[in-house]
């Protein structure tokens, strides 16, 4: 029976993954053919033709690499700043209460804030440059983290606490042995929308500073007219942005099944 159960999973996620490759294809196939038929402008639009070859181009001469390089750095510490900052100051409200009570509503005006407007502020303060742009990716995930995380603490089964103070644990017992361990699938699906949330403050950030980067040929695309490089450029982060996402949902299979 196990067998047959995971022998119909297999099957399943196979299904999913062909389904999800079929749609790809035709989306492609449909941007080509609209392109190439005029039902949409070409001009703006572009075609997957023409983005491949400029992609090709661009990477034989080398000039496409050190941008695609500046902006994978800068979205992985981004990411990384992003997500053990929120964990972090999500373990510090819970060993706190009256602290917790005390930033709560900050926590949530701060998230209502749209922190994309804090760029030009975040850039005059710390100066143009790199990493200018990684606190700007870092900004745009930290929050949200630091909210779902400290929510998942607070909804960890009473009864499992109750459990270990019987015993004389001390508050960061508490946490270290039962609050963590079982906000551990809940942090790990943070990742997923932290991907997300990452990019967008990187290419943001690049919008408004940088002169390299994936954000700085999009507007330098827009600037010229040259509508393939922007959608060759978005196409590109995409690819990146599914990459990472790939990544994460690895990580969390491997992660459940290791606390299983």
């Amino acid at each position: 029976m196990y067998k047959q159960y995971l022998r119909k999973r297999r099957r399943r996620r196979q299904w999913i993954i062909t389904t999800q490759i079929v749609i790809l294809i035709m989306l492609i196939f449909l941007w080509e053919y609209t392109s190439k038929h005029h039902i949409i402008d070409p001009l703006i639009f572009s075609s997957p033709t023409k983005v491949m070859q400029l992609l090709g181009e661009k990477f034989v001469d080398g000039t496409f690499l050190p941008h695609l390089q500046y902006t994978i750095f800068e979205t992985i510490l981004g990411f990384i700043l992003g997500t053990v900052g929120g964990i972090v100051i999500a373990s510090i409200l819970w060993s706190s209460t009256r602290l917790a009570e005390i930033i709560d509503p900050y926590l949530v005006v701060l998230n209502a804030m749209p922190k994309v407007a804090l760029g030009p502020m975040i850039i005059v303060a710390i100066g143009p440059g790199m990493f200018s742009i990684i606190v700007m990716g870092a900004i745009i995930s930290i929050i949200i983290t630091t909210i779902v995380i400290y929510t998942a603490f607070n909804e960890v089964n009473p009864n499992y606490l109750a459990v270990v103070r019987s015993f004389g644990a001390s508050r960061f017992t508490c946490f270290k042995e039962v609050v963590f361990p079982a906000t551990i699938p809940t942090m790990i699906s943070t990742l997923k929308v932290n991907v997300g949330l990452s990019w967008v403050g990187i290419i943001v950030g690049e919008f408004l500073v940088s002169n390299q980067g994936l954000g700085y040929l999009i507007i330098y695309g827009f600037q010229t007219f040259d509508f393939t490089l922007v959608m060759a450029s978005l196409v590109v982060i995409a690819l990146l942005a599914a990459m990472m996402y790939v990544l994460v949902e690895r990580l969390e299979q491997l992660l459940i099944k290791r606390l299983k």
